[in-house]
């Protein structure tokens, strides 16, 4: 069995959803919680991103379908929705705009944490680009969604150890694992562009 396809869709989604980069935040979100309110609200904010992530995994190809957009075109923009994240992480404009959004309030868990800091939109276009990529192969589908739950249960893990990781990492480790993981992102998403050029017709296959 081949497994590069599976290692591909897991690296992307761990990319997008950026647990790593997420931690710190969950620490700033869920400041002066209890440790059992704080893992209540780690728990409660990855199910509801997963449940979030699932539907567009299934539905989300049906939904292109009735408003007449092709997976090809599809493929197209989600690749360059992703390059446009990567250009944020590369020059830390998503962890500035995160930063924003950190202030402590009384339940972050559906906002802003589910949405959109796990399941945003560019998680949410990975998922719909993902199970695309062999048209309705059901053993394909699941297997994406069997990696999406293994990206979320990563996301669970460094929520639950959120601040070891902020203090070991520090600012300047979480910086430079944020840029690397914006390089690698970058390079996905033009093979995105060029797996939906290659399926629109105008490139070779």
């Amino acid at each position: 069995m081949d497994l590069a396809p599976f290692l591909m869709a897991f690296v992307t989604l761990l990319v997008v959803v950026d647990p790593i980069g997420l931690a710190p935040l969950f620490v700033a979100l869920t400041r002066g919680m209890s440790a059992e309110h704080r893992r209540a609200v780690g728990l409660r904010a990855v199910l509801i991103g997963t449940l979030l992530m699932t539907l567009f995994g299934l539905l989300g190809e049906a939904v292109l379908g009735f408003v007449g957009i092709s997976m090809p075109a599809f493929r197209i923009a989600g690749g360059i929705l992703l390059f446009l994240t990567a250009l944020d992480m590369l020059f830390e404009r998503r962890a500035r705009r995160r930063e924003g959004q950190a202030a402590p309030v009384d339940d972050p868990s559906v906002f802003p944490l589910a949405t959109p800091l796990i399941a945003g939109p560019g998680a949410l276009a990975t998922m719909i680009l993902l199970t695309g990529q062999h048209g309705r192969d059901w053993g394909w589908i699941l297997a994406v969604h069997a990696v999406m739950a293994a990206v979320m249960a990563v996301t669970l893990l460094l929520f639950l150890a959120a601040g070891l990781i902020e203090r070991a990492l520090g600012p300047t480790g979480i910086n430079v694992v944020t840029r690397l993981l914006g390089m690698l992102l970058a390079a996905l998403s033009v093979q995105f562009v060029l797996d939906g050029l290659a399926g629109a017709g105008v490139l070779p296959v």
